[in-house]
């Protein structure tokens, strides 16, 4: 079965890990990483969406996701 390939690149995950204090950092760890982090970002990316909406625009400005942000 095919691996399904994330948006957010494994390597630089990993790096965050080892910044974070990991010494060594396997690939599959990495990977779930970023599917962790992708998920919540399409959370954060979702509510920016509806703050913008909700203010009658089309374009998602930062304001709308620092709010988004907060509620998460």
């Amino acid at each position: 079965m095919p691996r399904k390939r994330s948006v957010i690149a494994a390597a630089p995950m990993a790096e965050i890990l080892k910044d974070a204090g990991a010494e060594r950092v396997s690939d599959d760890a990495a990977r779930v990483f970023a599917d962790i982090i992708h998920n919540i970002a399409v959370g954060i990316a979702k509510d920016a969406v509806k703050f913008s909406h909700h203010a009658g625009r089309k374009t998602v400005k930062r304001s709308d996701v620092e709010l988004a942000k907060k509620q998460a």
